[in-house]
């Protein structure tokens, strides 16, 4: 699967990223919209009113891969390791503002025919999205993502602060 704007390359080297990948806003849009189809779904076949939020938090259970984060602070930096497994450079998107993070994916599986009678399967959502609200202002062009192993990791400097100065008006 190839898309435009991916911003995740292979743990070699650390890679700049880019604010805002232009299928971004297309990709939330149709996430939300089959998640609102199934909250629906779910809404209908039980039929009563006061789930609304449950039966969403379900839907997105069921569509979306959970990912893990584990964020951390220091004094110039926010670090953040997410779990994407089975996800490669190319199905991920991150996409960096300078107080929030949103990471999304998509992979497509491959349908395999088995012979006999299934007894018992398993599986696992192929979209992920999470949006993480930094701690602290970072400077975006200057974010670095590696990808090994299944988790993604992330380098976010923060944006130094700009003092403020008192300027005192002359006399003409």
């Amino acid at each position: 699967m190839t898309e435009k704007g991916t911003a995740v390359q292979v743990a070699k080297e650390p890679t700049t990223l880019k604010p805002f990948a232009p299928d971004f806003f297309e990709r939330a849009q149709s996430i939300f919209e089959a998640i609102s189809r199934r909250a629906y779904e779910i809404f209908e076949g039980h039929g009563q009113f006061g789930h609304d939020l449950e039966d969403w938090f379900q839907a997105e259970r069921e569509l979306l891969h959970p990912v893990h984060v584990q964020l951390s602070e220091t004094g110039d930096a926010v670090e953040i390791k997410a779990e994407v497994p089975g996800f490669s450079e190319k199905e991920l998107s991150i996409n960096v503002e300078p107080t929030r993070l949103v990471i999304t994916g998509k992979r497509e599986t491959k349908k395999e025919e088995t012979k006999g009678k299934v007894i018992y399967s398993e599986t696992c959502a192929d979209e992920i999205m999470r949006v993480i609200e930094l701690p602290a202002e970072v400077e975006t062009e200057k974010v670095t993502a590696t990808l090994k192993s299944g988790i993604l990791e992330l380098s976010l400097p923060k944006a130094t602060k700009t003092k403020s100065v008192r300027v005192e008006p002359k006399a003409a």
